[in-house]
């Protein structure tokens, strides 16, 4: 079995994820680039009863190369991101309560808070697709252009980082950015942060290290 340390992340982010209410049951998955590999989570497992064999290995090109279970139905977007984005290291794709209803009610989400900085910049909602259709990682991929981060219309999120650690905490504040947005707009009309506004927080925050893994 090759690479179980990143197998065994995989399967701790994943019951983080659950833990922490990013997603229910076995939806949701994990994706880790190693050399010219992927390493992805399996179909229809729950996350308690993973195991570091359970982990199926990919080439880049989608192939499965070691697991007997059946791999994530979303392969397809997980292997575009990677093509892609050079620096992606981990994709972790998301069915987070706020996150999926802001996709129902916006085409981008509004800099109503400089936390989105690290996502870079207002998050866009990808057009529906079926879940683990080719037509929805193009959707993915399109709306993804210049970001970390992306809201599947009628589905859930998705992030990507260098490293787990950082594909995770995307996924948490998108996941708090939606939630005081959907709450604020449920009260009244939200005040936004002009362009400006954003991109100065934004040159602070991946300049400084204000967060961990923010300075490229």
């Amino acid at each position: 079995m090759q690479y179980p340390t990143p197998r065994r992340q995989i399967i701790d982010h994943c019951m983080k994820m659950l833990d922490d209410g990013l997603t229910l049951g076995t939806s949701g998955n994990i994706s880790v680039r190693v050399d010219d590999h992927v390493l992805i989570t399996p179909s229809g497992v729950p996350y308690p009863d993973l195991t570091p064999e359970s982990i199926c290995l990919l080439d880049m090109a989608g192939h499965q190369l070691e697991g007997d279970l059946k791999p994530s139905t979303e392969v397809p977007f997980h292997e575009l991101i990677y093509s892609r984005d050079p620096k992606a290291a981990a994709v972790i794709h998301t069915h987070p309560v706020y996150g999926t209803v802001a996709g129902t009610l916006c085409d981008s989400l509004p800099l109503i808070h400089y936390m989105l900085a690290p996502h870079g910049g207002s998050v866009r909602v990808a057009d529906y697709a079926r879940f683990g259709t080719q037509e929805l990682a193009d959707n993915v991929s399109a709306a993804m252009a210049g970001r970390k981060a992306v809201l599947l219309r009628n589905h859930g999120a998705a992030c990507w980082g260098k490293d787990l650690a950082e594909a995770y905490m995307l996924c948490d504040y998108l996941e708090w950015v939606c939630k005081v947005w959907v709450i604020a707009r449920t009260a009244g009309t939200p005040a936004l942060l002009t362009t400006d506004q954003f991109e100065e927080a934004m040159t602070e925050i991946t300049g400084s290290g204000y967060l961990p893994g923010s300075r490229d």
